[in-house]
């Protein structure tokens, strides 16, 4: 991987995937070894509102964050070579994936129910899982977004069993691949 470690993409690289499927632990990878600069879209949001994503779904209500998600990815416009490692539900929103789409390319990471069980369970920073940390809520809400998730993707990659240099050699390896084609959409 050490000979493609100066590639410069003139475009972003979006992850997204369900809660614990390995994006920042990808984007950190890709931070370090690729010089890109790295966005946690979750971070950057509580940062800016001074609050974590659970006081603002408590406080403002879903709605409200997405909002916020909408319009970061509105003002990631005008970057390029950036990882971005998008909260589990920022492409449930037609106009965010279309935000993604302006100027990068979105990239799956989708790991089976038992591997997000297994990341997750020890984390109180998801709203969405609390109270209901088991394999079979899990799997129904990762059900309830897989469609959303397949049509936002122009790549996938599965990180169950990988480690992440693994999945980042292969994420590269897929949109250099991507890049080459005649047709790129």
């Amino acid at each position: 991987m050490e000979h493609q470690a100066k590639h410069c993409f003139s475009y972003n690289i979006f992850l997204i995937g369900f809660m614990g499927c390995g994006k920042s632990t990808i984007s950190e990878y890709l931070h370090q070894h690729y010089a890109m600069e790295k966005i946690e879209m979750d971070s950057m949001i509580e940062e800016q509102e001074g609050m974590s994503i659970s006081k603002i779904f408590d406080v403002h209500g879903e709605p409200y964050f997405r909002d916020l998600e909408t319009r970061l990815l509105t003002s990631l416009q005008h970057k390029k070579n950036v990882v971005v490692s998008c909260g589990g539900g920022t492409p449930m929103r037609e106009t965010n994936v279309r935000e993604m789409k302006k100027n990068g390319r979105v990239v799956l990471l989708p790991a089976s129910p038992q591997t997000i069980y297994e990341r997750v369970k020890d984390s109180h920073d998801r709203p969405l899982l609390e109270g209901h940390k088991d394999v079979a809520f899990i799997s129904e809400l990762m059900q309830q977004r897989r469609e959303k998730y397949e049509a936002a993707a122009d790549l996938a990659v599965q990180t169950d069993g990988k480690d992440r240099a693994q999945i980042c050699e292969e994420l590269v390896q897929k949109l250099l691949e991507w890049e080459a084609q005649p047709c790129v959409r």
